[in-house]
């Protein structure tokens, strides 16, 4: 379709409308008639601008995870920080959590998967390229180079992400925590990281 400026409008509605529908219901359980309407336009014209629900889920996936690459971008020389920032974002931005979660559990179930790109499945893309600093920064010995980078993305993930993936332990923590605030679960969080991440320097030999 050919691009102006009410042709963007339109698309960026789209893509507005469908951010809340796909956070909210996931790629199976988003309908394209309620993004539309949302969006103030046609199904039909929905379709004009994106083949699929999965290229229009891809089309948002891959505009949020910019974004959230720009907020918090990767330092490999302070993971705890890093972690500490990804905590943060998350929590002020759960339904960015909730986006790529939907992806990451559908896009490996559906026929999506065949033809995943780095359009399609972004989220794969970014942790890639992530994977690579942190190899650069091993090589460069800012980081014990005995982690695999693939394990130190997905416990750094794991640990900042926790109290977005588990909301029911929030109640736990609330009635059972020493400290029950979010600061208290922020500073584990950063914590764990560091034990786990130690600068070179202090790391325990092998």
């Amino acid at each position: 379709m050919t691009s102006s400026p009410r042709a963007e409008a339109t698309r960026t509605r789209i893509a507005d409308a469908a951010k809340a529908e796909f956070a909210a219901h996931g790629i199976a359980g988003a309908r394209v008639d309620r993004i539309a309407a949302q969006a103030r336009t046609s199904k039909e014209r929905v379709y004009a601008y994106f083949r699929s629900k999965e290229e229009l889920y891809g089309f948002v996936a891959h505009r949020e995870l910019t974004v959230i690459v720009q907020a918090v971008p990767l330092d490999p020389t302070d993971l705890p920080g890093y972690a500490g920032r990804l905590f943060d974002y998350f929590l002020a931005h759960p339904e960015h959590y909730r986006l790529i979660s939907w992806g990451r559990l559908e896009l490996e179930t559906t026929a999506a998967r065949e033809e995943a790109d780095e359009q399609a499945n972004p989220y794969r893309a970014a942790m890639f390229r992530k994977a690579d600093q942190i190899r650069r920064a091993q090589r460069a010995g800012d980081l014990d180079p005995r982690w695999d980078p693939v394990d130190v993305l997905i416990l750094i993930d794991q640990l900042a992400t926790s109290w977005c993936g588990q909301p029911e332990f929030g109640q736990l923590a609330a009635q059972a925590a020493k400290d029950p605030s979010v600061k208290a679960r922020r500073a584990a969080v950063i914590q764990a990281v560091h034990i786990l991440f130690p600068p070179p320097a202090t790391a325990a030999p092998a």
